[in-house]
């Protein structure tokens, strides 16, 4: 996989305002407020900075928690973890291993045979539903 390197400029240029924020700057939208939180739709959820794909919808579970939650991704090698202590927390950050956009956070509370929960930012995401 050849990594996508752009300035922050670029970055700025190309994404919606609200996308660039969550993506480059690490904000997180807030919650129940993503278009994909309640998608039930069959298909794949991409990285809307580079369209590397992801996630399925065959691994994504209604959390409660406002956001898009997945319990695997659709490879370990799509996904970057990341030590964040932002707010006072210590956390892991999951980022698009193809172009380091900030996703969301990954968190051991999810349901098996993982037990993870990949909490991620509606965003963050684009959604290409099967045919």
């Amino acid at each position: 996989m050849k990594k996508i390197k752009k300035t922050d400029v670029q970055w700025r240029e190309e994404l919606p305002h609200d996308v660039y924020m969550v993506c480059r700057r690490h904000a997180t939208e807030p919650a129940f407020s993503g278009a994909l939180n309640n998608c039930k739709d069959v298909g794949t959820y991409i990285c809307a900075c580079c369209g590397q794909e992801l996630f399925n919808s065959t691994n994504k579970f209604d959390s409660g928690t406002g956001w898009p939650s997945f319990f695997q991704s659709i490879s370990q090698n799509c996904i970057t973890k990341k030590e964040d202590t932002s707010h006072g927390m210590r956390r892991i950050e999951v980022q698009c291993s193809k172009c380091d956009s900030h996703l969301g956070h990954l968190f051991n509370d999810g349901p098996e045979p993982t037990h993870l929960r990949y909490c991620i930012n509606s965003l963050s995401l684009k959604f290409l539903k099967d045919k």
